[in-house]
């Protein structure tokens, strides 16, 4: 992974994405759902670029809807923000995620990108401890597990 403190040839200007933290409860407990990657393989919200005309958090219902195959209605104000390299053929591009709280009405039968990614309803501990962005993890650490609000 780049090194964002090295020389003044590193890029450290961050690109901007929307991010979904799809959230449920069953049986009284909330679950997060998480996606992989297409490219590596790893777990992490459903996330893109964000959408000319288009909101931020209605960017991220829409991300949702394609990746994970969730609608739902994505909260007015962030959860928070975390950092992460992207992969590129030729370089690694260092971009902030905004996330969304986004409350989870309907799952979808199919969806768009449902044959490229799995797809996973976990505890919030469970999600914390299967993505490996430390920004992430620490927005779902910070969550109470009842509430799905970040804890004061």
């Amino acid at each position: 992974m780049p090194d964002s403190s090295s020389s003044s040839s590193a890029r450290t200007d961050r690109l901007p994405q929307v991010a979904a933290l799809p959230m449920r409860k069953v049986d009284g407990r909330l679950e997060v759902c998480l996606v992989t990657t297409r490219e590596t393989g790893r777990w992490t919200v459903p996330k893109g670029w964000p959408m000319k005309g288009i909101s931020d958090r209605l960017a991220a219902e829409i991300e949702a809807k394609q990746e994970a195959g969730v609608i739902g209605k994505a909260a007015k104000k962030p959860l928070g923000t975390f950092d992460y390299w992207k992969r590129r053929l030729d370089r690694f591009d260092l971009v902030r995620v905004t996330v969304y709280r986004l409350a989870v009405r309907k799952e979808l039968a199919t969806w768009k990108e449902m044959g490229q990614r799995q797809v996973r309803w976990m505890s919030l501990d469970d999600a914390a401890t299967m993505v490996d962005e430390p920004g992430l993890e620490a927005i779902l650490r910070g969550l109470d597990a009842a509430k799905g609000e970040r804890a004061s």
